[in-house]
């Protein structure tokens, strides 16, 4: 009696399982790593910020070093750029303490003109109603005091948090800045002979991306918060200065960054302005994404982001639920670097195939070419 033959799996199920088990290690591990980042987040920011720096001022220390010393060059960089920082935030600090009595006065009328605006029609609100969120916002916020008080106790240790990260990532740029390829190169020669080459190739194209993206992203950033700065003063919508570094710093969170900073404008424009200047902020709001959207990422930074834009809007909330507005703006360059370096890697792997069957051609049916080793020993 003949065994029964064993059951036949279909060619698409073995495929689907051999890819299924694969994705559920990847997947292990991308979130075994993920809760190890989660445990030591200040360390990761730090180390991101640090390289951030590093590929904004590594070009600038360089062309220093060509009359000045590596680390007088290093320092002096380093220095100019915290002192740009500081004088963009003394600047703003002077733009909102010279415009608080203004403003009180503006946002004290403007209020009054957004409820009279919302009693009439089409909206018709119940004055009454109006005071009672008034009177319903102070009682939740005299019986909430303690909680308030304690909420700003702890926001004071994440200020200090803060200072320690932010401390930490001049540490690492300091080194990054004036030996980075020295550092690389050691860490590249404690890995294998045999993956040297591809950690290699993989390294420079993921650094290529990443300061390809940075200086993009913030030349994208700084042109928003140019252009919503002159447009707010134009309009006389107090807080020009402060709402363009608001822009600046959201424009760093592709498709959703610029749009809030920009509805917080309009909300400031409402309250200080009417409903007619808010209703030219909304229109900026269209126009700025407009051409953020079709003129400067195209330009600026196709050549370093090649995604799709699905895969920037996937990314950014798949970021934003992992790791709040930290995620949302690292997703994108990581997305990006991993990417990039899955392309070079594919490409060293095709070209040396090519180099392999151009070899084996020139070698001949007949077997390997004379004087490589292979014909019998005599």
């Amino acid at each position: 009696m003949q065994p029964a033959a064993p059951p036949t799996v279909a060619p698409f199920l073995r495929t689907a399982a051999a890819y299924a088990w694969r994705l559920l290690v990847v997947g292990t591990l991308v979130y075994f790593l993920f809760g190890l980042l989660g445990r030591f987040h200040e360390v990761g920011v730090a180390v991101f910020l640090g390289l951030v720096v590093t590929a904004l001022l590594r070009p600038v220390a360089d062309l220093v070093a060509r009359r000045l010393p590596r680390p007088l060059a290093v320092t002096l960089t380093l220095l100019g750029g915290i002192a740009l920082v500081l004088g963009v935030l003394a600047l703003v600090g002077e733009a909102v303490a010279g415009e608080r009595t203004t403003l009180v006065r503006e946002f004290r009328d403007g209020v009054g003109r957004i409820e009279d605006w919302l009693q009439r029609p089409p909206f018709r609100l119940n004055p009454q109603a109006l005071t009672d969120v008034q009177s319903r916002i102070g009682e939740f916020l005299s019986s909430h005091r303690s909680a308030l008080v304690s909420q700003a106790l702890s926001g004071a240790h994440q200020v200090v948090a803060v200072l320690t990260t932010l401390a930490l990532a001049l540490f690492c740029s300091v080194f990054f800045i004036h030996s980075g390829d020295r550092q690389w190169s050691w860490f590249q020669e404690q890995l294998p002979r045999s993956a040297r080459d591809h950690v290699g190739i993989g390294g420079r194209a993921a650094w290529r991306t990443f300061t390809g993206y940075t200086h993009g992203i913030v030349l994208v950033a700084a042109t928003n918060a140019v252009l919503v700065g002159v447009a707010l003063w134009l309009l006389g919508v107090p807080l020009a200065v402060p709402l363009a570094l608001l822009e600046f710093l959201a424009a760093f969170i592709p498709l959703i960054g610029s749009p809030i900073a920009l509805a917080v404008a309009a909300v400031v424009a409402l309250a200080s302005k009417g409903p007619w200047v808010a209703a030219i902020v909304i229109a900026l709001i269209v126009v700025i994404g407009q051409i953020e959207g079709h003129l400067l990422h195209p330009l600026v930074m196709s050549w370093a982001v090649r995604l799709h834009p699905l895969v920037v809007a996937i990314s950014v909330i798949a970021g934003s639920i992992a790791a709040g507005i930290l995620g949302a703006v690292v997703a994108v360059p990581l997305v990006s670097v991993v990417w990039s370096v899955h392309t070079a890697l594919r490409d060293a792997r095709e070209a040396e195939a090519k180099a392999e069957a151009g070899e084996a051609e020139e070698a001949g049916p007949g077997g390997p070419a004379p004087g490589s080793g292979g014909g019998p020993a005599t």
